[in-house]
């Protein structure tokens, strides 16, 4: 919704090539994996997908660790969603406003026009150019001096270029619009109120109000928040869901989810803060549970969580927490029976498939090796980019004695962090282990044979 594309356009006052580098060369976003926000999330998206016609297209949500509240679309098949937009999204109906969103860009094939457009801006950018040099070369035969060649040709490299980015710039506040116009659209073909979009935008209302005197909006590559709220107000106050509201139960799993993320990402006294004590809920139980064991009193985490398991058995995320509290407190032996309790809970979610097999090699008990491969093979076979999980599948084929297996999952782990020159060398080796033409040297040649992107190869150095 904000962010990638804002960047690069307003970027184009420079040389577009330096535009380009600059956005390769930025650092990389941290992803965040978890099995109740991923499924959280799946929920909200699933009818939105459904009613904009890319319910086949297996559209997914990723998170990232940061913030700011910013979502955005990158390609045709995944949404990426800041964990601050999750946190500051206080009903379910806000953060599924955005989404329906960025589902709008999808279905608009926005992606692909914008690239058009940056192609032809380009194209005029380097026509700019070039007449801007044959009016120099004109200048400087006609006797015109040195000093007012640099100002002519300063200026008549200038003003192209700002004319080329307030044309992109205006078709880029067009498409959010129209993405606007799509959100609606599929709230109301789902039963969902728009309200939600309306509460975000009044949120970035706020934070416009002190640069509204200073700003000037052609330079903006999304509309001021108040022309959203009002465009968006006409249509959604036409709805018959417009005061629809969310279900309370999905409400209090997204109160467990800015709970967790909150938890997980701030200081004992920013969460004491926002859940005293003297808060009873359940999300207010889970995130001092979290933080109780982040920073080291697992004893009273481990109580907390006792007690949010006896308050709904149900929930196989409390049963998760426990079993990752004991786990990364040293005690993996005791975080088995809670982590298997857990896959059984979740269909063999892989995620938590991994943090199992984890469990089960960090055990040190042998009795266990083969059920950690079996584990770790399905969980592998799901989530084939889980590097922690190819590592401790690598640790439990070296306990089992199969060196060739071990050497084959430690490859793939590198290559699911990135780090292909290590990731080939392992696999070279595996090859050699694996009789010719057998299903392991079939898997470790792929390996070996592997072209990364260019962008990703020149990371690997």
């Amino acid at each position: 919704m904000l962010g990638r594309w804002a960047a690069l356009v307003a970027a184009l006052a420079l040389p577009l090539h330096g535009a380009l580098a600059q956005e390769q060369g930025q650092r990389r976003p941290t992803t965040i994996r978890d099995t109740e926000i991923e499924a959280l999330l799946r929920d909200y998206t699933r009818p939105i997908l459904k009613a904009a016609g890319l319910a086949q297209q297996n559209v997914e949500v990723v998170l990232i660790s940061d913030r700011s509240f910013n979502a955005f679309v990158a390609d045709g098949r995944r949404i990426f969603v800041n964990t601050g937009a999750l946190v500051d999204s206080t009903t379910p109906n806000q953060i599924i406003g955005v989404l329906a969103h960025e589902t709008g860009h999808i279905a608009g094939g926005h992606l692909a026009r914008m690239r058009e457009q940056l192609a032809g801006a380009q194209t005029m950018a380097i026509v700019a150019m070039l007449l801007a040099a044959g009016g120099m070369a004109a200048g400087a035969a006609g006797g015109v001096s040195g000093r007012d060649l640099g100002s002519m040709g300063a200026a008549a490299m200038t003003a192209p270029q700002e004319a080329i980015r307030r044309s992109l710039l205006s078709y880029q506040r067009g498409e959010e619009q129209a993405a606007d116009r799509s959100a609606v659209k599929y709230l109301n073909a789902t039963g969902q109120s728009a309200k939600g979009m309306i509460e975000t935008f009044e949120r970035f209302q706020s934070d416009q109000l002190f640069i509204n005197q200073r700003v000037d909006p052609y330079l903006l590559s999304h509309p001021m928040a108040r022309e959203r709220i009002a465009a968006l107000e006409e249509l959604a106050k036409a709805s018959p869901y417009y005061n629809t509201k969310d279900p309370p139960a999905l409400q209090a799993r997204h109160d467990l989810m800015r709970a967790k993320l909150i938890g997980f990402t701030e200081r004992p006294e920013v969460v004491a803060r926002r859940y005293p004590a003297s808060d009873g809920s359940m999300a207010a139980q889970y995130a001092r549970a979290i933080s109780a064991f982040r920073f080291g009193n697992v004893s009273s985490a481990i109580a907390q969580i006792d007690a949010l398991i006896a308050r709904e058995p149900a929930n196989p995320y409390f049963q998760e927490l426990k079993g990752q509290a004991l786990l990364e407190s040293g005690r993996a032996a005791e975080s088995v029976a809670p982590l298997r309790k857990v896959v059984a809970m979740t269909n063999g979610a892989p995620l938590i498939r991994s943090m199992l097999g984890q469990a089960l090699v960090q055990s040190g008990n042998p009795a266990y090796t083969a059920e950690a491969i079996r584990e770790l093979v399905q969980a592998t076979q799901r989530d084939p980019n889980s590097a922690s999980a190819w590592r401790s599948l690598a640790m439990a084929y070296g306990r089992n004695g199969d060196v060739a297996n071990a050497d084959l999952a430690a490859a793939h782990g590198y290559f699911a962090s990135g780090e292909f020159k290590t990731g080939r060398e392992l696999a070279a080796r595996a090859r050699q282990r694996f009789p010719q033409g057998t299903p392991g040297w079939l898997k470790a040649d792929d390996l070996v044979n592997y072209k990364p992107p260019k962008s990703a190869a020149n990371r690997d150095q």
